[in-house]
Parts: C-alpha cells; sequence; structure tokens
C-alpha cells in the first residue's frame, strides 16, 4: 500500500490552500497522485511542505522494529503532525495507538476512524468533557486521560456521574518545577482519595509522566523509577481497574530510548501495557531530534545493532525571491511556513529550473544560512559571486517540526523523484 493510498476517507483538496498546483475543484486529496505533478516542474506552488515518502517509511520501520526489541507499545503523538493519513500510516506499522493533547484533538482523530486514544493532558472543563463523553457511548472507542488533583478528580467524577460513563484515568507524576503531574506523596494520596470517592464514573488505569522536561539522564532515570514504584505500589493496594491491562506510559521523541529501558519488562502482578509516545520520529528533524538520535546511536545497545537512524523527512521548498546585495538572498519563505523557535530552516538542496542541472538538484552551498525571518521572507547569507540567481529553488531542513505542520493544512507527499503521491491533511 502506498502512502497516497493509507487514508480510509479522501476529502477534497482545499483550492484556497497554499502548496498546490491549479487543479479541477471537487478533486479529491486520494486522486493527487493522477494529477502528474512534479515539485521540479513547478506543478506546485511555492512554498511548499513536503513529506519524502522513502524517508517516512524508514521512519515507520526504524521506530517499529527498535520498540519491538524492548516488547513495548507505541502510541505517538499526534499533536506533531494532527494529519489522519499520518496516523493511519502510523497504526498500520504497529501503532497500539495515537496520543494527542485536546478534546478537540480527539474528536478530530476520531472521525476520521482512530479508536484508541491516549490523552496526555488533563482533561477540563464542561464543553471539552461534553466532547469526550459523545465519543465515549461508541463501545469501540477505547480512551484514558491524565489526573493530577483533587479539583481535576472531583470535577470529572461529577461530570462523567451525571452522564452515566465511566472516564478511564491515569495519575500524572511531575518533577519538582516541571510542568504539570503530582509533586510528592501526599499530593498523590489525595487525589487517589478523591479518584475513590467515584467508583461508578472514574477508573484508575495507571500511571503516566513526561520526562522531556528534564535535561540530565541521570534525573530522569530517576524520575522513570519513581513512576514504576508508584505504578507497583497501587497494583499491589489493588487501586487500578482490573478489567482492561493496566498502562504504564511515558517518552518523547528526546529519551524514548531510556524510557524504554527503564520501562521495558517491569513486572506489577497483572496485565500491563507499556505504552511510549514519541511523535516526532516520523519526520525527524536536524535539529533537537538529530542530536538526541545521535546521542541513541551512541549509547543504547539496540540502536547500536541497527542498521541506520531516523531519518530528517520533512523539508520545505522556496523561491530565491531577490538578491539586493552582495552576500545576501532573501527567500519567499517566512515564519509562516516553516518553525523558526528552536532554529532556523537549513538550506539543503538547489535546484534551477531549466537550468544545466535540470533534472537532478544539487546540494546546497555549505555557507548559506538563514539569519532571520519575517512572516513571508527568510534572510541568507550567501558569499559574493556564489552561484545561486533569482527563481532558484531550495528546499529546507526544519528544527521542531511540530511548528512547521501547524502551518500547513496540505503536506504533499513526494517520492525520490520528486513526483506528488498524495496529499496528508492537517487539522489543528
Amino acid at each position: 500500500m502506498t502512502l497516497a493510498n493509507s487514508l480510509i476517507s479522501s476529502p477534497q483538496l482545499d483550492p484556497a490552500g497554499k502548496g498546490l498546483g491549479m487543479f479541477p475543484a471537487g478533486l479529491a486529496s486520494a486522486d493527487a497522485a493522477g494529477l502528474g505533478w512534479n515539485l521540479l516542474a513547478q506543478d506546485v506552488s511555492l512554498p511548499v511542505a513536503v513529506l519524502y515518502e522513502s524517508r517516512v517509511r524508514h521512519n515507520l520501520q526504524w521506530m517499529r522494529q527498535f520498540l519491538t526489541a524492548y516488547r513495548v507499545k507505541l502510541a505517538p503523538h499526534g499533536k506533531t503532525t494532527m494529519s489522519p493519513r499520518l496516523f493511519h500510516m502510523q497504526l498500520e506499522h504497529g501503532a497500539w495507538g495515537i496520543t494527542l493533547a485536546t478534546a478537540p484533538q480527539t474528536k478530530a482523530a476520531y472521525l476520521h476512524g482512530v479508536r484508541r486514544v491516549l490523552m496526555a493532558n488533563q482533561l477540563v472543563g464542561k464543553a471539552n468533557m461534553a466532547i469526550v463523553a459523545q465519543l465515549l457511548r461508541d463501545p469501540d472507542f477505547s480512551f484514558c486521560c491524565l489526573v493530577d488533583s483533587v479539583a481535576s478528580a472531583r470535577q470529572l467524577g461529577a461530570f462523567f456521574a451525571a452522564q452515566g460513563l465511566v472516564l478511564p484515568v491515569l495519575i500524572e507524576l511531575g518533577p519538582q518545577g516541571g510542568r504539570t503531574g503530582v509533586r510528592d506523596d501526599a499530593a498523590l494520596l489525595a487525589v487517589l482519595d478523591e479518584l475513590a470517592n467515584w467508583p461508578q464514573s472514574l477508573a484508575l488505569a495507571g500511571v503516566e509522566i513526561y520526562e522531556g522536561v528534564l535535561k540530565e539522564e541521570d534525573e530522569i532515570r530517576a524520575f522513570l523509577r519513581r513512576a514504576v514504584a508508584t505504578l507497583r505500589e497501587l497494583a499491589g493496594a489493588a487501586r487500578l481497574r482490573s478489567d482492561a491491562p493496566a498502562i504504564l506510559t511515558g517518552a518523547g521523541s528526546a529519551w524514548f530510548d531510556v524510557v524504554a529501558e527503564e520501562f521495558a519488562g517491569v513486572d506489577i502482578g497483572q496485565p500491563l501495557d507499556v505504552v511510549l509516545r514519541p511523535g516526532c520520529y516520523l519526520s525527524h528533524d536536524v535539529g533537537a531530534y538529530r542530536s538526541a538520535a545521535e546521542r541513541i546511536a551512541r549509547n543504547n545497545p539496540v540502536a547500536r545493532e541497527m542498521a541506520s537512524s531516523l531519518q530528517p523527512a520533512l523539508q520545505v521548498w522556496a523561491y530565491v525571491q531577490s538578491i539586493p546585495e552582495p552576500g545576501r538572498a532573501i527567500i519567499a519563505l517566512g515564519k509562516r511556513d516553516a518553525a523558526f523557535d528552536a532554529g532556523m530552516p537549513v538550506p539543503d538542496m538547489r535546484y534551477r529550473p531549466g537550468g544545466e542541472a535540470c533534472g537532478k538538484p544539487g546540494k546546497a552551498a555549505p555557507h548559506w544560512q538563514i539569519t532571520a525571518m519575517m512572516d513571508q521572507h527568510a534572510f541568507m547569507q550567501i558569499a559574493p559571486g556564489d552561484d545561486i540567481e533569482v527563481g532558484d529553488m531550495l528546499s529546507f531542513d526544519v528544527c521542531h517540526p511540530c511548528l512547521t505542520f501547524d502551518k500547513w493544512r496540505q503536506v504533499l507527499l513526494i517520492d525520490d523523484r520528486y513526483d506528488v503521491t498524495g496529499v496528508a491533511e492537517t487539522y489543528f
């Protein structure tokens, strides 16, 4: 099955969407491959965000192999892409479910066929609770969210009791100075006591952590061991639901190897699903996640045995718009098109339509560098005399892919010939 055919439904392309060429009215996204578009032939409007099909497949297979070695499950964080097409690719490659952060994200995934969601966040507010309650009335839908306070447990308990529904919840543990999460044993006990007041509407499913707020490996491992110890205590005290396996879950995209090492093989005396949640592995990047991959390749015994690592699969292509002075090129790419919070886009390939290199992009000069970005423009440092012209097409790797995906309603899938093989819609 190709990436272009992996979506269970095929919405129409948005004619007002950026990064597309002219196409017939009412065209379904699944039919985009039939148009014969080619990126280098300028059949699509630039700037455009693209995913390289072969690299995406490689990353899917790499992560599946890695987590299979540890015998743990995968629920990739869907907020990275918010693309149902990509969700289903991940599920088809063995994902246990999809992680999401909000009730509207959960609804979007459900409406596109996702039937197991781990909401790695607190569920707060009547309207958000009502969204989840509606979905829970489908017996085929599996869901859990987080609690870390007495107030949260009380509000959830009362709302879902009134709905006649049982909401599975995970206790979230958090480190001092971190984000959300129970900080100490006294707070944990208070939350557990409140959960016990709602046996007909709240079911304690396990323990969740997010280790990404910590920076040092020894701190992370201590935090993970705290989670394991807490889960064992809950199991020993018969506080966990008995109608489904317990859940122990953690792992963002930077430290999933350490989480796998600490959580794999944990025995709590009852069925247990260990679920890891990296989201950025699918697209990867050339910033923090590349650095994490290099650390994993050095330190992790499973990764050292694998033939390769994750590959950056997401790029944004744009034109050289102006060369107004020596040493500076202006690129038709801006903050509306690519993330800039964790590092500027990095020039990768250059292609000159109709030039001598027609048909084959070449590497961008290593000294080309984006130094600043505005809404629709990027300032690129070049050297006087460089072979660069207005109209040249440049590809850019990105840092922190989450904040590039959410700038695009439609991301093109392309093969190694730069042919468009499909479109991945996003629902941010």
